[in-house]
């Protein structure tokens, strides 16, 4: 009976010592997996006209733990990453295209590509030392820069002519007269043009760059329509 006794004891003492050894994973909180919002995102080049210039993306980091379960936002806590030049880390969760070189002129475009956004956090103490990671993308895209990933793009302008004079294009394209002539063309998007009349004096329509005898118009997106009245 005594060894009965002993023997259960020594088991229980065993058992009690093994349960004591094993890694703490059951009374501590760990992450087990970490999600960026959003996935992807798509900048404007910093320096490209029309703004937005040095665009700014707030990505938020959320954590699913368990013991106990829970999900919660550890953008602050996260340590935040982009794996190329094409943008940078201002704060956590912040990415931003980066700028053109410092002392660059006006409209100077900083660099494109498509960069990897990383936010890891440590999985926890229960038993395990590793991080856990997150990834997102981030395309910084200048449309009249054929170099960039979107670059490219076309789009139309068109010009009208009421009265006696004519209006020419730089880069040429457009020669055009209220009795014809080519008067619609397609620019790279982001492209500088130079309208020009063939005289004075000349009233401009939709040309925030107007002056005198000459419009200067940046080509947008969705294209353009600009109006010359001699």
């Amino acid at each position: 009976m005594k060894r009965s006794s002993i023997g259960l004891a020594l088991v229980a003492l065993v058992t009690l010592g093994a349960a004591l050894s094993l890694p703490s994973c059951g009374h501590d909180q760990k992450v087990v997996s970490l999600t960026i919002t959003p996935v992807t995102s798509t900048f404007l080049e910093p320096g490209f006209i029309p703004p937005p210039a040095n665009p700014t993306q707030q990505y938020v980091a959320v954590a699913t733990y368990i013991h106990p379960p829970a999900t919660m936002d550890v953008t602050n806590q996260a340590t935040w990453t982009v794996d190329n030049g094409v943008a940078t880390v201002t704060a956590p969760g912040v990415i931003t295209a980066t700028p053109p070189p410092a002392g660059s002129p006006p409209g100077t475009p900083g660099p494109c590509g498509v960069a990897d956004i990383s936010a890891s956090i440590p999985a926890g103490t229960g038993g395990s030392g590793n991080v856990v990671i997150a990834l997102a993308t981030v395309t910084v895209d200048d449309p009249s820069n054929t170099l960039c990933p979107g670059g490219g793009k076309l789009a139309t302008l068109a010009v009208g002519v009421v009265g006696s004079g004519s209006v020419t294009s730089l880069p040429t394209a457009i020669d055009c007269s209220a009795t014809g002539g080519t008067c619609i063309a397609e620019y790279s998007v982001g492209a500088s043009v130079l309208l020009t009349a063939s005289q004075i004096p000349v009233t401009w329509a939709n040309c925030p760059g107007a002056s005198g005898d000459t419009c200067v118009i940046t080509i947008p997106t969705g294209g353009a329509a600009v109006s010359a009245t001699f």
